[in-house]
């Protein structure tokens, strides 16, 4: 080996070694933070969980926790939480304590979530933001503990663009691609569904503190 290779090779572990690992192209994600809103009622504790208003363009009247996009102004996921549930629920950010993470998700749509659990004291002064919230409602916590979700599979089959290069893969246009799938959670309570990414955490959020 020739010094030019040996600097070649240093250059190349030094730039590994400064390299901190993260979600391969992960970079391109959407990056959403929640909140899984914790309120003591006489009968205990119970989840809340919002109604999203007609009126919004995307998943209008669908059931969900407060929560959105991470903005730059955000200083870490936490932090972008915290607002959110501020702003949809109408509360000060005091109002919010022991607030913990749980698992982020990856969704098969490009999206990087990230769940916190906290507990909101005075929730008599909740006064839902209209243009975000339909309704808001609450849930035992026992009620999850107690009751599994329904659990449904969604296959998803690879559908090669026309001008896909099968000349450059083994098998070509017989090639046997893979059928990928997701799993969709559902709770029922008292007439309402409650599903998707939402239930996803639910569930999560159970298995933790059980």
């Amino acid at each position: 080996m020739n010094r030019g290779e040996i600097m070649e090779l240093e250059s190349i572990v030094s730039i590994l070694q400064s390299h901190t690992p993260k979600i391969l192209g992960s970079e391109k994600f959407s990056k959403y933070a929640v909140m899984v809103p914790l309120i003591k009622k006489e009968d205990g504790i119970h989840v809340l969980l919002e109604v999203r208003s007609l009126e919004l363009r995307r998943q209008p009247g669908e059931i969900c926790f407060p929560g959105g996009r991470i903005d730059a102004q955000d200083i870490d996921e936490k932090d972008a939480a915290i607002r959110e549930t501020v702003e949809e629920l109408g509360i000060n950010k005091e109002q919010i304590l022991n607030i913990h993470p749980l698992d982020y998700m990856i969704s098969p749509f490009g999206m990087i979530i990230y769940p916190f659990v906290g507990y909101i004291i005075n929730p008599k002064r909740i006064v839902p933001n209209p243009s975000e919230v339909g309704e808001i409602f609450t849930v035992p916590l026992s009620f999850f503990i107690h009751n599994e979700p329904e659990i449904y599979n969604i296959e998803f089959r690879a559908e090669p663009e026309v001008n896909f290069p099968f000349d450059l893969i083994v098998g070509g246009e017989n090639y046997n691609w893979r059928t990928r799938g997701i799993e969709e959670y559902f709770y029922r309570y008292q007439g309402k569904v409650i599903w998707g990414l939402t239930a996803r955490i639910l569930s999560h959020f159970i298995e933790v503190i059980r």
